[in-house]
């Protein structure tokens, strides 16, 4: 029977790389590179030889969607920040089963979902970047989910996040469960950008202090409270990708049922306007 060993949300700032290189940002995002090494290092000793992200770079207009390739290999260079990402080599092998398993499961709850063995539908940066740091020998397996979901509900999301549980369950995979996307996510405008140093700040001092309410609310296990300003949160706070990536968690750790906490690794951080975390939920 599988399970899963370990959950988090995860930041997947492409100033990551730019941290690795010498440069300006040489060494501003080691603390956020540390956290998903630590995230990793938690979810290999607690068995885990899968990985499911939940990815707010990955768009769609119209149902839910899994990249469920057996195997992935390419180079990626960002069409949305190709002076950040370019020429990413990336290797890893996938799991159909279970990505199939997914759109059975969410579509027998009503969410149609589609899972995909497409040769050239490759992998979004919210998850390239995290098994860059997460995944560098790819001995973990690796499902993607679309968690850029433009025409959704919270409860259809919830309700896949149920489905990802309950797939991962009936099959013998150890997953480890990313949601892979912001807290606020106001990026600067273009213009305000450099004279607001925009690298390292946030775009409004509003979406700061409610994400730092968030992360209190979620170190104190106070998710009910969480989930019922979600919606507002994602629509004021301008939540990457609708925080469909976090309904999608949280639905797969039981909802308003859950009864854990989330553990803040290393530091809640600013970048480019928005606000950044790698977060632990407790099993």
């Amino acid at each position: 029977m599988g399970e899963i060993v370990l959950a988090a949300k995860i930041t997947h700032v492409p100033t990551m790389l730019l941290s690795e290189r010498p440069g300006p940002l040489e060494g501003t995002r080691q603390q956020a590179i540390d956290g998903h090494k630590e995230i990793a290092r938690r979810a290999r000793e607690a068995g885990a030889d899968t990985v499911v992200v939940l990815d707010t770079h990955w768009l769609v207009n119209n149902g839910y969607h899994v990249n469920a390739r057996d195997h992935f290999k390419g180079v990626y260079t960002s069409n949305e920040f190709p002076h950040f990402i370019q020429n990413l080599e990336y290797e890893y092998n996938g799991d159909s089963k279970l990505g199939d398993l997914i759109a059975e499961k969410a579509t027998a709850k009503g969410v149609y979902t589609l899972s995909h063995q497409v040769e050239s539908l490759d992998l979004e940066y919210g998850t390239l970047v995290p098994m860059r740091y997460m995944n560098p020998e790819g001995d973990l397996k690796v499902v993607s989910v679309a968690g850029w979901c433009t025409v959704h509900s919270i409860e259809s999301s919830r309700l896949l996040g149920e489905a990802i549980r309950e797939a991962i369950e009936a099959s013998d995979n150890k997953v480890l469960l990313l949601a892979s996307g912001s807290l606020s996510h106001e990026i600067w405008n273009n213009d305000e950008y450099a004279a607001n140093n925009g690298t390292f700040t946030i775009s409004k001092e509003f979406n700061r202090q409610v994400d730092l309410r968030v992360l209190e609310l979620w170190d104190k296990g106070e998710m009910s409270t969480f989930i019922k300003m979600l919606p507002e949160y994602a629509a004021l706070c301008h939540g990457e990708g609708g925080m469909h990536d976090t309904a999608m968690l949280l639905g797969a750790l039981g909802w308003d049922k859950y009864e854990g906490r989330g553990e803040l690794i290393g530091e809640y951080f600013p970048s480019s306007g928005t606000g950044q975390a790698n977060v632990i939920f407790s099993l």
